[in-house]
Formats: structure tokens, C-alpha cells, sequence
């Protein structure tokens, strides 16, 4: 019988779906109707315009949610076939969620940092293996978000036009998900509050995503 943890591929037959179906806390192959359980998890998606705080809170939400969740950089997989150019990076964001439900299967819920929208993640196909997804931002003022910008190296290659661009997705993405401020906030406080705020997501009673059958 054929095993996979890539969750798309069916333990039975082997077919990899690309639009899998769930029911549930199970799976099922759309080729040859097998189901099959999993963990059906809620993933955490810290979010934020860059320069808001999520590099710097990241190692230490690592260490605060020790043995209750995997807090990983989306960055990393910025390369390569997953750096693509269109809109939204369907292929990058659908390359996460894909390891995450992987990573959910050992028991512990993944809180993934990088810039994401909503938009971004809750159409694709792969949004399936997560009973809820939720956004939390770091964002900043628009001064101070402009001035640590300006400050980082060159190699980073912020320009007046790209700072431009990400101070106007700051002020976007304050209408649209839930936020916190940290203009002026320290560390350890966004710290905490991001732990608790996770925690909290951890205890809800897991519930049917969208695309369920």
C-alpha cells in the first residue's frame, strides 16, 4: 500500500490530488473514493508589513511556545521554482501550506511568519487540510515603518518606491485582519501577546474548513 505524508497523495492508490476533499477529520481520494484520517489542524499566520517586528519576535515566540507549536519563516522557501511572479504567489503560499499540513500530522500546530493576506491563502485548494486559518499582524506607524526601512542594508534593496509600496499594504492590512502595534511596544510585550493570542486558537474546538464535503 502506498504511504505518503504529502497529504494530496492517496495511501491507497497512489493518485496525487490537486484538488484534495475532505470530510472532516478525513480525507478522501477523489480517484478511487478511499478515505482515509488526519489531523485537521489550525494554522497561525503572523503577518505584517516587513520591518513591523516579525524576524525579531520570531526566535523568541520559538522559545515561548516551545512544545506547543513549530513557529518557522516562510522566507526560507522564497526561492527557486516556489519564487513566482504571479499575483498573490500561488505556488509559493500552496508550497507552505502543503508543509505545514505535513508538519500538523506529528501533533503540534505551525505558526508560519512572513507577509500573507487572506486572499492570499483561503482560495487555494490546500486550505482544505486546516480547520481554521488564523491572521494576526504586527504592523507599525507609518514614520517609524518607513525609518527602520531606510535603515537596513543595501543589500535589502528598499527603494522610496518599493518603502512606498509596503507602507500602503500597512495601512491596508489594519482594516483587515486583527493587529498589533508595535511602534512603541517592546519586545517581550508583542511577544506574550502574539503567545497568547496563539494558545488561545490552540484551545478552540477544532471546526470544518471551507472546501469540505
Amino acid at each position: 500500500m502506498p504511504v505518503a505524508l504529502d497529504l494530496r497523495i492517496c495511501p491507497s492508490c497512489g493518485d496525487r490530488a490537486s484538488c484534495p476533499q475532505a470530510a472532516g477529520d478525513n480525507l478522501r481520494c477523489v480517484e478511487c473514493g478511499h478515505r482515509w484520517p488526519f489531523r485537521r489542524l489550525p494554522l497561525f499566520a503572523l503577518t505584517g508589513p516587513s520591518a513591523a517586528g516579525k524576524s525579531t519576535v520570531g526566535p523568541k515566540l520559538a522559545q515561548q511556545l516551545a512544545g506547543e507549536a513549530v513557529v518557522l519563516e516562510q522566507d526560507v522557501l522564497w526561492t527557486g521554482a516556489l519564487r513566482d511572479d504571479e499575483p498573490g504567489h500561488p505556488a509559493f503560499r500552496a508550497a507552505w501550506l502543503r508543509m505545514a499540513a505535513m508538519l500538523h500530522q506529528n501533533g503540534r500546530p505551525v505558526v508560519l511568519c512572513g507577509t500573507v493576506a487572506p486572499q492570499e491563502l483561503e482560495p487555494l485548494p490546500e486550505r482544505v487540510f486546516f480547520s481554521d486559518v488564523h491572521y494576526l499582524a504586527l504592523v507599525a506607524d507609518g514614520e517609524t515603518l518607513g525609518r527602520r526601512l531606510r535603515a537596513r542594508p543595501a543589500w535589502r534593496e528598499w527603494d522610496e518606491p518599493r518603502i512606498a509600496e509596503m507602507l500602503e499594504f500597512n495601512r491596508w492590512l489594519r482594516g483587515q485582519v486583527e493587529c498589533i502595534d508595535t511602534t512603541e511596544a517592546a519586545v517581550d510585550d508583542v511577544v506574550a501577546a502574539v503567545a497568547r493570542w496563539v494558545r488561545a486558537g490552540i484551545g478552540e474546538t477544532p471546526e470544518s474548513g471551507p472546501g469540505t464535503s
